[in-house]
C-alpha cells in the first residue's frame, strides 16, 4: 500500500471497470452487526443472504466468533481476502479508525452512520474520514447513507426488492427516498441496474456515479434524486459531453428557497437555484421531474420506449372509454405541449366505414364505450387502431381503459383481447408510434388485482403502463423534450 496515493476518480469508459467491485462485489464486510441482538448491520447481512449474494461475507466483530451463521473476524485487516464492499454502521467517531484498520484492503466503504457533515460538529470528522480513506486507497460512499441496491451483484438494502437486472440506474441523496424509488418503481414495472444511496457525498458523489452509468452497458436510462452537487461545473460538463447519449432524469430537491433550507438541514449543504437547473436542462437535455410519481413515470417510459431523433413525439391520439376523461386529458396534454389534432378526412372515413355503435367518437380522442370495445370480443380495437395508424400516423397512441366500467359487464378475456389487439398493431407498424397504456381503477381490491395482471402482460410486451392519462402525458412530454434535444443539438 502506498500511503501517499489518493485514489483517482474514474471517468469515461474507465468508470465501468472502476466501479465493478462496488456493483458486483466478490467480498463484503459488515461492521456493525451484533452477536446477541438484531441491529442495522444484522439486518443488512440477512437481506443480502436472503437476496442471494454469491460472494464471501465477513462480519467484523472484536469478540464474536460467529454472527448470523457467518464466521466473524476481529478486524478488517484479518479477513481472508481483501474487501470489495464494506458496509459500516457504527458510531461516527469510530469510523475513521475502522477504515484505517483495513490497511489498504478495502476498495469501497459505504458509511451508513450519521453525525458527519450534515451537522456542524461533524464536518471535521467527515474531512478526517475522507483523508484517512484516500491515504489507504479506499473510496467512501456516504456517510449518512442507507446502502446499495445492485441486482447484478446480489446486494440490497431494500426489503423485497426485485432480483431482475434492469436498465434504470439511480443515484439518490436520500436513503429513504431511494427505498421509495425501488419499492414504488418496481410496482410500476421499473427495473433497476443499480441504486446508490450517496448521503453526504463526502467523497464519491453524483458526478462520478453519472460517469459510471453513462459507461455502464447495463444502464439505458439514468435517474437522480439530488439535493446538492458540490462539483457543479464538472457535473454540467459531464452531462454536456454525453450529448444526451442516455436520458438523464433529475428529481431535484431544494430548487426553491424553502426547499433549499430543507436540503441544507438534511445533507448539510446548500442546494442550487431554480433557474440554474432549468438552464442545465435546456443546455444538456436532462429532464427535470417535480414529484416522485413524475420521476418514476418518466423512467418507466424511457425504460420501455425507444426515443426517436427524427420525429419528436408531438401528435398524440387518445383511444379508450371515458368521454369526460378524454376532455380533461386534452387540456392536460395541451398544457404539457402535446398536440391531440383532429383526424383528417381519410382517417374519419376509415373509422366511419367500421360502422361502430352509436355513442362512439370517430375523431381524436376516440371515445369508445364499453359496448363498443367488447364488439368482436375486443378485436374491434385492432380495426380502430389500424385505421388510425394507416391514415393519421400519430407519433404516439395512448390507450386508456376505465377498468371499473368493464367489471360485471365484460369477461376479463375481452380486456386481454384489447391488449393483444394493440400489440399486434405495434408489430404491424413497427416504430411508427409510441404505444402507452393507462389502466384506470377506482382502487377496489378485485379491480386492482386484475390491473396487476394486465400490467404484467403489457410490460412483458415492453409497453409502459400508467395509472391515469395525465401520468402518460408527463412521460410523453419528457420523451418529446429529449427527442427534440437530440434532434436539434446532437450532430449526426
Amino acid at each position: 500500500m502506498n500511503k501517499n496515493t489518493t485514489p483517482k476518480p474514474a471517468s469515461g469508459q474507465d468508470a465501468a471497470a472502476y466501479y465493478q467491485p462496488l456493483f458486483a462485489p466478490k467480498t463484503v464486510a459488515i461492521v456493525g452487526a451484533s452477536s446477541s441482538k438484531e441491529i442495522i448491520g444484522n439486518t443488512f447481512l440477512r437481506r443480502i443472504k436472503d437476496y442471494g449474494f454469491k460472494g464471501d461475507i465477513y462480519p467484523i466483530h472484536p469478540k464474536a466468533d460467529e454472527i448470523n451463521g457467518f464466521k466473524a473476524y476481529p478486524s478488517l485487516a484479518e479477513t481472508p481476502k481483501p474487501v470489495d464492499y464494506c458496509y459500516i454502521a457504527v458510531g461516527a467517531a469510530q469510523v475513521p479508525d475502522l477504515v484505517e484498520s483495513g490497511q489498504g484492503r478495502i476498495k469501497f466503504a459505504h458509511v451508513i452512520s450519521s453525525g458527519f457533515g450534515e451537522v456542524s460538529e461533524g464536518v471535521a470528522l467527515q474531512n478526517q474520514l475522507v483523508e484517512t480513506a484516500h491515504k489507504n486507497n479506499c473510496r467512501i460512499i456516504g456517510p449518512n447513507s442507507l446502502g446499495l441496491y445492485s441486482p447484478r451483484g446480489g446486494i440490497t438494502f431494500v426489503e423485497e426488492s426485485s432480483k431482475e437486472l434492469g436498465p434504470v440506474g439511480i443515484i439518490s441523496q436520500s436513503g429513504g427516498l431511494g427505498t421509495d424509488i425501488v419499492a414504488r418503481g418496481q410496482r410500476r414495472g421499473v427495473r433497476f441496474s443499480g441504486l446508490v444511496s450517496v448521503g453526504n457525498c463526502a467523497d464519491i458523489g453524483p458526478t462520478e456515479l453519472l460517469d459510471f452509468y453513462l459507461a455502464d452497458p447495463e444502464t439505458k436510462v439514468i435517474g437522480a434524486y439530488l439535493e446538492q452537487v458540490k462539483e457543479g461545473r464538472k457535473f454540467f460538463e459531464t452531462l454536456k459531453a454525453s450529448q444526451g447519449s442516455k436520458p438523464v432524469v433529475i428529481l431535484k430537491g431544494g430548487r426553491t428557497e424553502q426547499g433549499s433550507r430543507a436540503a441544507a438541514s438534511h445533507t448539510g449543504a446548500l442546494a442550487g437555484n431554480e433557474q440554474v437547473w432549468l438552464a442545465l436542462s435546456k443546455q444538456t437535455g436532462c429532464i427535470l421531474a417535480d414529484t416522485l410519481d413524475e420521476f418514476l413515470d418518466i423512467l418507466l417510459a424511457f425504460q420501455n420506449l425507444e426515443p426517436r431523433t427524427d420525429r419528436p413525439s408531438d401528435r398524440i391520439t387518445l383511444f379508450g372509454n371515458g368521454g369526460g376523461t378524454s376532455v380533461l386529458a386534452s387540456d392536460f396534454y395541451a398544457r404539457r405541449g402535446l398536440s391531440i389534432p383532429p383526424f383528417d378526412s381519410k382517417t374519419v372515413d376509415a373509422l366511419r366505414a367500421l360502422q361502430l355503435p352509436p355513442g362512439t367518437s370517430i375523431d381524436n380522442p376516440v371515445d369508445a364505450p364499453v359496448g363498443t370495445l367488447r364488439q368482436e370480443e375486443g378485436a374491434i380495437a385492432e380495426k380502430i387502431m389500424d385505421a388510425v395508424y394507416a391514415h393519421s400516423k400519430p407519433d404516439a397512441l395512448v390507450m386508456h381503459l376505465n377498468m371499473a366500467a368493464f367489471r360485471g359487464r365484460t369477461p376479463p378475456s375481452v380486456m386481454e383481447n384489447l391488449l393483444q389487439a394493440a400489440f399486434r398493431i405495434q408489430e404491424k407498424y413497427p416504430g411508427q408510434a409510441h404505444f402507452l397504456l393507462a389502466l384506470r381503477s377506482e382502487g377496489d381490491p378485485e379491480t386492482e388485482e386484475i390491473k396487476r395482471r394486465f400490467r404484467k402482460i403489457a410490460l412483458e410486451s415492453n409497453v409502459p403502463v400508467f395509472d391515469e392519462l395525465s401520468n402518460a402525458a408527463v412521460a410523453l412530454a419528457a420523451l418529446k423534450f429529449y427527442e427534440t434535444f437530440k434532434r436539434d443539438h446532437v450532430k449526426a
